[in-house]
């Protein structure tokens, strides 16, 4: 079973664990994964990180991911929740979790799902900083893509 859910909402860890887990006494290794937003970026004090996404396609567009690592590995359940709107420093942004009998396939799983939402997802961030300018204002960037994420989704395409 895949789920996909894009929200506003902050989501409960252990709550996610237990819906991960339920039902599922075979699953012997469980991986979650939880990002969250960092105060710093490339040396600047982050204020916010403002999340925008296309409705229906960027669900989609996950699902697509969830059903390659199902393709890939040997899981019995992915759940991914990825947060929208304005979100602060250290806020939850998303959870990726993973139920499989087996530990590698578990891990391999849920770094591949990670590898590929930041490349492949349609979000986009736009991140004001406390670095104030001229006017006392915070400054905000739209961010790009970094190279290094790029590099690891590619070692996935063989």
């Amino acid at each position: 079973m895949t789920e996909v859910l894009v929200c506003t909402e902050d989501f409960d860890l252990g709550e996610e664990y237990q819906n991960l887990c339920a039902g599922l006494p075979g699953a012997g290794a469980v991986v979650t994964f939880v990002g969250r937003v960092r105060d710093l970026n490339e040396g600047n004090e982050v204020a916010t990180l403002e999340l925008q996404h296309y409705p229906g396609m960027t669900e989609k567009l996950i699902q697509e991911i969830l059903e390659q690592a199902k393709q890939r590995w040997l899981v019995d359940r992915v759940r991914v929740i990825h947060r929208v709107g304005q979100l602060q420093p250290t806020d939850q942004i998303v959870f990726v979790g993973v139920a499989s009998a087996h530990r590698k396939e578990a891990f391999a799983a849920a770094e591949f799902i990670m590898d590929y939402l930041k490349t492949k997802a349609t979000f986009w961030k736009k991140e004001s900083r406390r670095d104030q300018d001229d006017k006392g204002k915070n400054q905000s960037e739209w961010l790009e893509m970094k190279g290094s994420d790029i590099a690891s989704a590619e070692r996935w395409k063989n």
